[in-house]
């Protein structure tokens, strides 16, 4: 199965910029209807705005982006830069303005719908789209601190941690990570420790949580 990058959550965002006011919506879109539909659902809300930009990226789909009429080139396309630039896919981003009276100019366009797209994908967060192997390790508390640096180290989570007599961790791996985890964790321990697969799921979760 394919790796990709996705947002984390929905998000929105808003600033103003010479009197204008640019609010910026980030999703989670798995189809191109899904993307339409949020789309269809900022310009009934915001029917009154000057313009609601678009741009999204289908994984193993179209990628398409709107002016909305704005100068070409001033808009749409800096919002799918954001976008391209973070890796991401299943995303839709729109970027509702309405108009302040001062023009901003080409650059000052580009600028800021590029922060407005830029803002939704920070306040969305990016989750990575892999295998992942669920496992979990009981271990001594000496050894704790130690098996979360290799946890780490191996770009696995920490899910939860239990505590009693001794530590349960509940990590997740990538897939193609997990060997080479469980070698570490035999190495360090001098064989005393081993994780316990507990299956594979094949989802999303956040790169930084």
């Amino acid at each position: 199965m394919e790796e990709y990058l996705v947002p984390s959550k929905d998000a929105v965002t808003e600033f103003t910029e010479r009197r204008s006011r640019f609010i910026g919506r980030i999703w989670v879109t798995d189809t191109e209807e899904e993307a339409l539909s949020c789309i269809k659902k900022m310009r009934e809300q915001h029917w009154d705005a000057t313009h609601n930009v678009y741009a999204y990226i289908i994984h193993d789909g179209p990628t398409r982006y709107s002016d909305d009429g704005e100068p070409q080139g001033t808009a749409g396309m800096p919002v799918l830069e954001v976008l391209r630039r973070e890796g991401l896919h299943n995303v839709c981003c729109v970027v509702t303005r309405y108009f302040g009276g001062i023009l901003l100019g080409a650059g000052g366009l580009v600028r800021a719908y590029a922060r407005s797209a830029k803002d939704a994908v920070d306040a969305a967060g990016i989750s990575v789209k892999r295998v992942w192997k669920k496992a979990d390790l009981i271990l001594p508390y000496s050894y704790f601190e130690r098996m979360k640096q290799e946890l780490e180290r191996s770009g696995g989570l920490l899910l939860d941690v239990e505590y009693s007599a001794d530590v349960c961790m509940h990590m997740i791996l990538p897939k193609a990570n997990y060997e080479a985890f469980c070698r570490r964790v035999t190495d360090v321990s001098s064989g005393k420790l081993a994780p316990m697969e507990l299956g594979e799921e094949y989802r999303a979760f956040p790169v930084n949580p």
